[in-house]
């Protein structure tokens, strides 16, 4: 199951820390049945670390990590500083990525992807736990044989989130 390796959620810290805070609450929740080891579940970094700093940790942190989540609200395309180069050093990592959509989309959304992931063999699915977790075992499961076939941006279809009662 891939959710038992370390997890790096990327995600826009200053108005999406709320999702990536849910996360984390399912997964400590006895009555919730999602998990994942989370990347940045390491060391803290303060407020007064240097962008060097911050980016040699979280490298760190990219080195312990077998796939990566990208939580996208609805300024996310637009944070380089740290959000691009995140997904920058995933897609040269070769690691599979779970784009969510925090507006309940289940594809591509292109008005809030970042561009970087447009065109990338990710898949895209909404904010419900059922289906990330799904995405997690299943699309990060099959990521090298799909990525091979030269196809992109997945999303599952509709049966899909209909059998997993969403």
């Amino acid at each position: 199951m891939a959710y038992r390796n370390k997890t790096y959620i990327i995600f826009d810290g200053d108005n999406d820390m709320w999702a990536y805070g849910y996360m984390k609450g399912w997964k400590t929740s006895e009555h919730v049945d999602f998990d994942f080891n989370d990347a940045h579940d390491l060391k803290p970094l303060t407020d007064q670390a240097s962008e060097e700093t911050v980016k040699r940790s979280l490298r760190t942190r990219f080195s312990n990590a077998k796939q990566v989540i990208v939580i996208v609200g609805e300024k996310t395309k637009n944070l380089y500083r740290f959000v691009r180069w995140e997904i920058d050093v995933a897609i040269s990592l070769g690691l599979p990525v779970v784009v969510v959509n925090l507006n309940g989309t289940r594809k591509l959304d292109t008005e809030r992807c970042p561009p970087i992931l447009k065109g990338h063999p990710a898949v895209h699915v909404s904010f419900k736990k059922d289906i990330i977790k799904y995405a997690l075992d299943d699309f990060v499961d099959s990521f090298v044989n799909l990525e091979a076939s030269g196809q992109t941006d997945f999303y599952y279809k509709d049966s899909i989130y209909t059998s997993l009662g969403l």
